[in-house]
């Protein structure tokens, strides 16, 4: 692989996890100032100005880690691996559609634990064909084990 290639593979994986976070904090922005300002919360809830520091560098590991597995693997197992990739992100972009877009707590709690599951899965195939890309997505799981605990309390308070 050309460094050009490299840098342009590179480039279109922040590219795209640019454009999920776009597109999620679209579906965001009109619940967040208001809907979900009035929801019932739990103690545990973190404050607002949080989530977009945490998000950023989180999306950015996930374009690395999904570019790392991209410019090093060949074959079906790195087929698989960048399908669910693909799945997690779409579950991902997702949630923001249906807790903050449609403002259905519950569903967006089934949405959430799916990209859990996705997001592990993830993790798992990424870390069998190179594990620096597998390690970049702890963080991610992490993050969203928490917001799923938390859309679960959501949910249950409201």
């Amino acid at each position: 692989m050309t460094p050009a290639r490299d840098y342009a593979g590179l480039a279109g994986f922040i590219a795209l996890n640019a454009a999920v976070s776009a597109l999620g904090g679209w579906a965001t922005a009109a619940s967040v100032g208001t809907w979900y300002q009035v929801l019932h919360k739990p103690s545990f809830n973190p404050p607002d100005w949080i989530f977009a520091p945490v998000w950023s560098a989180l999306y950015l590991m996930i374009a690395i880690a999904g570019w790392r597995v991209w410019r090093r693997a060949a074959g079906n197992e790195a087929r698989l691996a960048l399908t669910a990739y693909a799945v997690q992100l779409a579950l991902n972009l997702s949630w923001s559609f249906v807790f903050f877009g449609a403002r259905l707590i519950g569903p967006a709690l089934a949405v959430i634990a799916a990209l859990l599951a996705a997001i592990l899965a993830n993790a798992f195939l990424f870390w069998r064909l190179e594990r620096a890309a597998g390690a970049l997505l702890v963080p991610y799981a992490a993050w969203v084990c928490f917001a799923t605990l938390l859309n679960a309390a959501l949910w249950r308070l409201n």
